[in-house]
């Protein structure tokens, strides 16, 4: 086999002073092999949680039927669109998050356990927890990526303290855990993560950002030499996908700085986190953008979103709503409260419906951005109002490179562990393991009777 010009390496940067931006994959990644010879370059897989917290709704999230994917009921119906991509799984269960001896903290017990597979330790002082999945992955991936993960939130990351019930904040506050003791907090500010992915990996606080003259420029500003070096050996195509992806890096970092400088003008009488939009859906929108970005980088594999914080009791304004969500949860079956309730679970939906669109809109390769993707979105309990453990809202998005067959609804045997699922995504992520935490064996995504 003869190579008949050399590629560009798929790690490849875009780098000027305190600057590097990944690239996407272009056809100039992909060496020019002898005639008769077939060009391609496997994409790398890519798994995702986000979470959503204080249960869900069900009836209005639960199909009436199996099988193939019809109309969706209300909660789901934003991802109509995107029948043909997702999974819906039922009956998985974290008997974890059950109290079990350990009586009240639901909320603290379901997210810790949601990654983890066990139940958490009951403390605000000595956490323990246990190594989530997502970082078994990541751990495994390290030296593939400029991020073996990334850990994402939208809301309050305190990690001390008592978030319910004796149960320490770091359970509530945190999806991903590097040990039984360290929880990995989620970035909550667009500008940090922003950072993160295309800075030196410094994190400024926002007076040290303010003290930076050189923030007030565009981060492409400092590539731009880099940028024209490499434009100038790619194709016409080449050069049209790079110009689309630094277009889009460019749209958030405007969006961010629009943010600042709205934040600059309200006065909230309390301190507030730098840069994080109010709008909820702007902000979603802002880190999904940067996830997507950083998919198409190959900055990472790994990602856990926290969307928001489990016990939260944030209000909904844009949409009407003026009620903490937790409290709502607790309706005790009063309509009104149930109906608010629906109204937070499909709007949150609406917010991945929008995700989902852009996903698959991106190219990559000769495939969709999405098809190289696990993208879990679910929540630690079902039925809010009961704390109940058993039937969690699952989705799964995207097909994993054709290893899973979507469009579909699965109805496992009650009280099938969530980590069979987990089992199985790490099997595809290249990481086979026996036992993770209560599993039973790998959750199958073949046709049930």
């Amino acid at each position: 086999m003869t190579i008949t010009r050399k590629a560009l390496h798929r790690r490849s940067f875009l780098r000027g002073m305190g600057a590097a931006i990944g690239l996407p994959l272009l056809d100039a990644m992909v060496p020019a092999l002898a005639i008769g010879q077939a060009r391609a370059v496997k994409a790398p897989l890519r798994m995702v949680f986000a979470y959503v917290p204080n249960g869900i709704i069900m009836n209005q999230w639960n199909p009436d039927y199996e099988g193939k994917l019809g109309e969706l009921p209300r909660v789901l119906k934003p991802m109509e669109p995107h029948r043909d991509d997702i999974l819906m799984l039922g009956n998985l269960t974290h008997n974890t998050g059950r109290a079990l001896l350990d009586g009240a903290g639901d909320h603290g017990r379901c997210s810790g356990s949601y990654l983890t597979g066990i139940q958490v330790k009951k403390t605000t002082v000595d956490i323990k927890a246990g190594v989530s999945c997502d970082q078994i992955v990541a751990k495994h991936l390290a030296d593939q990526t400029r991020f073996p993960s990334l850990e994402v939130g939208m809301e309050d990351a305190r990690q001390a303290g008592d978030c319910d019930s004796g149960y320490s904040c770091a359970y509530t506050n945190n999806l991903s855990w590097k040990s039984e003791t360290q929880p990995l907090p989620p970035i909550l500010d667009p500008r940090a993560l922003f950072e993160r992915l295309f800075g030196n990996g410094v994190i400024l606080s926002p007076e040290a950002r303010a003290r930076e003259a050189d923030y007030r420029r565009s981060i492409l500003d400092f590539v731009g030499e880099d940028t024209r070096r490499l434009e100038a050996t790619l194709g016409p195509t080449d050069r049209r996908k790079l110009d689309e992806y630094l277009t889009s890096i460019r749209e958030v970092e405007r969006q961010i700085e629009r943010t600042e400088n709205t934040n600059a003008q309200i006065d909230p009488h309390m301190e507030k986190p730098y840069g994080i939009p109010a709008d909820f859906a702007e902000h979603f929108k802002l880190m999904t953008d940067m996830i997507t970005i950083a998919f198409q980088a190959d900055l990472t594999r790994v990602v856990t979103f926290l969307i928001t914080r489990e016990g939260t009791s944030r209000p909904y304004r844009e949409i009407g709503i003026a009620d903490g969500h937790h409290p709502c949860t607790h309706h005790q079956g009063k309509p009104d409260l149930i109906e608010k309730v629906t109204q937070i679970n499909t709007y949150h939906a609406t917010q991945l419906a929008a995700w989902v669109d852009k996903l698959k809109c991106t190219p990559e390769g000769d495939n969709r951005l999405l098809d190289n993707m696990m993208l879990v979105y679910g929540a630690g309990l079902s039925d809010g109002n009961r704390h109940l453990h058993e039937d969690l809202p699952t989705l799964v998005v995207g097909n994993a490179a054709g290893s899973i067959k979507t469009g579909r609804r699965l109805v496992y045997r009650k009280e099938t562990p969530m980590c069979n699922l987990h089992l199985a995504m790490m099997d595809r992520m290249g990481v086979r393991m026996e036992h993770f935490g209560d599993a039973t064996g790998e959750l199958s995504f073949a046709e049930l009777t």
